[in-house]
C-alpha cells in the first residue's frame, strides 16, 4: 500500500494501535503456568475490544486469533490448552488484524520469568538488528542492501537469519508488494524501498537453523536444523528521512 491522503495515514494508525497494544498487554500477562489457548483468548478479546479482527483467521482460517510459538517452534505456532508456559521459555507472539478495511501486522519474541535458559542473547539481537535496520530504510534504499546489513550484524553477534522468513508488504490486505523483504542479501531482488509505501518490516534471528519446515500440525515453523528463533516486527510508512514506524505503541525499544 502506498499512502496517497490523510484518511488511509489514520486508517493505518487505527489498526496499527490495535494490534501494537494487543502485543504489548499480552506480553504483560503472559506467564509461566498459563497455556498459550488462554494467552491467545486474552488477545482476541481486546483486538475485538477494538473493532479489529484476526488477520491470520481471515486470511488463512488460521486455528488462533494470533499466533504464539514457544521455544523449538519458530512461528505460526497454534494457541493450544496443552501449551503450557514455563519459567524461560522463549516466546514468539504474532498479532495481525483488520480493522475498517486496513491491515497490520507487528511481532515479538520473549522470555518468560527468569532467563534459565540464555534465550535473552538471542532476543535481544533480533530486537536491536531489528530497530537498527528500520533506522535504514529511506525511500530509493534497495531491500537486498538492508537484507545483507541485517544478516551481517546477525553473524557478527554470532547467529544466523532464516533465509525463507521475510518482511513483506501491507495495507490493504495482509501480504502485498513487495512480497519479499529478506533478512539476507537477495542478488536477484532489484526492488527499492518507495516513498510512502507501508511495510512490514521482521528480523528472523536464529541459533542453528537457515530455513523454516512445517511440522506435523500443518502450520508450526521449526528449524531445518533445530535451534531457537527470535522474531520482531514492526509496520512503517517509507519516508525520505526515518520511516513512521506506526506500531511503536508495542514497546519494542
Amino acid at each position: 500500500m502506498s499512502i496517497s491522503k490523510e484518511s488511509e495515514l489514520k486508517g493505518m494508525t487505527r489498526v496499527s494501535h490495535a494490534v501494537a497494544s494487543t502485543l504489548k498487554e499480552m506480553q504483560k500477562h503472559a506467564r509461566a503456568g498459563m497455556n498459550t489457548k488462554e494467552l491467545d483468548d486474552f488477545g482476541n478479546d481486546i483486538l475485538r475490544s477494538l473493532g479489529a479482527r484476526s488477520a491470520p483467521r481471515l486470511t488463512y482460517d488460521f486455528p488462533g486469533a494470533t499466533c504464539i510459538s514457544v521455544n523449538e517452534a519458530f512461528c505460526h505456532g497454534i494457541p493450544s490448552p496443552q501449551t503450557i508456559l514455563r519459567q524461560g521459555d522463549l516466546v514468539n507472539i504474532d498479532v495481525s488484524a483488520e480493522l475498517n478495511g486496513y491491515w497490520s501486522d507487528n511481532g515479538a519474541s520473549f522470555v518468560i520469568g527468569d532467563d534459565v535458559n540464555g534465550h535473552q542473547l538471542l532476543v535481544d539481537a533480533s530486537k536491536h538488528i531489528l530497530l537498527n535496520a528500520i533506522d535504514q530504510i529511506r525511500g530509493g534504499v534497495r531491500i537486498s542492501d538492508l537484507g545483507g546489513w541485517i544478516e551481517q550484524r546477525a553473524k557478527q553477534r554470532g547467529f544466523k537469519v532464516i533465509r525463507n522468513l521475510t518482511g513483506h508488504g501491507i495495507g490493504r490486505s495482509l501480504h502485498e508488494h513487495p512480497s519479499y523483504i529478506a533478512n539476507y542479501r537477495d542478488s536477484g531482488n532489484s526492488q527499492r524501498f518507495t516513498k510512502n509505501s507501508v511495510v512490514a518490516i521482521e528480523t528472523f534471528i536464529a541459533t542453528a537453523s537457515t530455513m523454516a519446515v512445517t511440522a506435523s500440525d500443518g502450520w508450526t515453523l521449526v528449524g531445518n536444523r533445530g535451534g531457537f528463533m527470535a522474531q520482531h516486527e514492526h509496520t512503517i510508512v517509507v519516508t525520505d528521512g526515518k520511516p513512521i514506524i506506526l506500531t511503536a505503541e508495542n514497546g519494542i525499544e
